[in-house]
């Protein structure tokens, strides 16, 4: 009697396989039904799975039937039309299915030597953004420069500070270095600042827009080194979390330049439009860049994760990240002729995140996601001008791209109050935050498959939903666009 190899086997994989692409194909189809946001108390999905892993091998139709039963009714429905809360987490059929090419195939690209098609594709994909969205052709693998895919924007900055760290401390010790970003920049920075060692952070003024102000930043950085502080990085943002406020870039970079600072871009968000050419004026200035980073997993269709970061000069990336252990030598990394990636970024393992985002460049085209990218934005600054024309709401920051950032008239108890009974709806999803201590709701208006009948149900509920007000305490102030 043969031993039991407990593997399902290829006839198996075949069949349940099948199912789940299936399943997945009714979950698209049915995802803009269900309630997006879950209805659950902490704990209770723990409270309905077992405490320990089972001995014995299941069925795989017991496993489906808990993720229909237990999983799914916890779920927040990130891929539901009608999903206008944080920036979005877009998903593809042509992401999904080379996600599931690339686990089939389960490459571990952490050098060239290691499989030499998930090095190169990635060069290929990341060379070919660099033309998409008109970034210097110096940042193309053949450039001093280069790209690689990253988890997130987050891992990305922390790289960059590191970088820099390591940039500027022929020059100065750690204790004195000093990073610097705007006020309403990403909590990465402050974060990856922290774990780089940093002790000095200045979040810089910005201006009446929420973009950096270059005169503030410059006053930071000559009152640091008046003090015997040395500026080492600076981070600008295209599209800031909160308001997608855009830094400008150009005037910033020179101020870092004068100083000898590292200059970082975060356009994780907004740095897919930039295929779009009418959008790219919002970075002008990357020739005074050194690193710059964009998510495809947010609006390019691309599943997390999958960040796009750059530099303008590889060297100093890897002296700060190569550590050539002896079980990694090899006669093609020896050669020079070849990229290792383990080399640009903390882990030595990378999985082939380039394969999901070559199949989406492939299947939608240029053409394709500009479409879509132009869509979204039409159907952003048509809601803005609906909330403008409306005396219950004042839009409260530009429309760069597809964010929406509005507030109730009448202060923050009405605003909150309507964004939650948004919320309670179940139909779509918005974000509450505040800015200068009063709160305002963000639409996000991104997600794979959202269209005009999706932004006109929200309007609905927001039009029905809102209290009034009286016709004397009426405003409609409206941020520039």
């Amino acid at each position: 009697m043969m031993a039991r190899s407990y593997h399902m086997t290829p006839a198996e994989f075949r069949d349940h396989g099948r199912r789940m692409v299936d399943w997945l194909a009714d979950y698209m189809e049915r995802v803009s039904e269900m309630p997006i946001l879950p209805d659950v108390k902490p704990g209770e999905v723990i409270s309905q799975l077992p405490s320990a892993a089972p001995e014995a091998p299941e069925a795989f139709d017991a496993v489906v039937r808990d993720l229909e039963e237990i999983i799914m009714p916890a779920l927040t429905h990130w891929q539901s039309p009608g999903w206008f809360a944080y920036f979005p987490a877009n998903v593809s059929p042509p992401a999904i299915l080379g996600e599931l090419v690339a686990a089939g195939l389960g490459q571990q690209g952490m050098m060239w030597s290691t499989s030499p098609a998930a090095t190169e594709l990635e060069q290929v994909v990341l060379d070919w953004l660099v033309e998409l969205l008109d970034l210097p052709s110096a940042w193309r693998t053949a450039g001093p420069g280069g790209g690689v895919l990253q988890m997130s924007a987050s891992d990305s900055t922390h790289i960059a500070l590191v970088v820099a760290r390591g940039a500027a401390s022929g020059r100065a010790g750690v204790d004195s270095l000093v990073a610097y970003t705007s006020s309403q920049a990403h909590s990465s920075v402050e974060k990856g600042a922290r774990i780089a060692g940093y002790q000095h952070l200045r979040l810089v003024a910005v201006d009446d827009t929420y973009a950096m102000r270059p005169d503030a930043l410059a006053n930071a950085m000559a009152e640091d080194e008046a003090a015997g502080r040395t500026p080492a990085f600076v981070a600008s943002t295209v599209g800031t979390t909160g308001t997608t406020a855009v830094d400008p870039v150009a005037a910033i970079g020179k101020v870092a330049r004068a100083h000898g600072a590292w200059h970082h871009v975060d356009a994780a968000y907004a740095g897919t439009a930039m295929i779009c050419p009418e959008f790219r004026h919002h970075q002008e200035g990357l020739d005074v860049v050194d690193s710059y980073v964009f998510n495809p997993h947010k609006w390019m269709f691309t599943n997390l994760d999958c960040s796009a970061f750059y530099v303008a000069d590889r060297t100093p990336l890897l002296s700060a990240m190569s550590i050539l252990a002896p079980y990694l030598k090899n006669p093609a990394t020896e050669t020079g002729a070849v990229i290792d990636y383990r080399d640009w970024h903390v882990s030595l393992g990378r999985r082939f995140r380039a394969l999901k985002l070559w199949f989406v460049l492939r299947s939608y085209g240029a053409e394709g996601i500009r479409h879509h990218i132009r869509r979204h934005v039409a159907l952003a600054r048509d809601l803005a001008d609906r909330i403008r024309a409306d005396a219950r709401f004042e839009v409260i920051a530009p429309v760069p791209f597809s964010l929406v950032c509005f507030r109730h008239v009448t202060g923050d108890e009405a605003t909150k109050s309507l964004a939650a009974a948004v919320n309670a709806t179940g139909e779509v999803a918005v974000t509450l935050s505040d800015l200068d201590g009063q709160a305002f709701i963000r639409v996000a208006v991104g997600q794979t498959y959202t269209d005009q009948q999706h932004v006109d149900r929200l309007w609905s509920l927001l039009d029905s939903l809102a209290p009034s007000v009286p016709i004397s305490g009426a405003s409609n102030r409206a941020a520039p666009a």
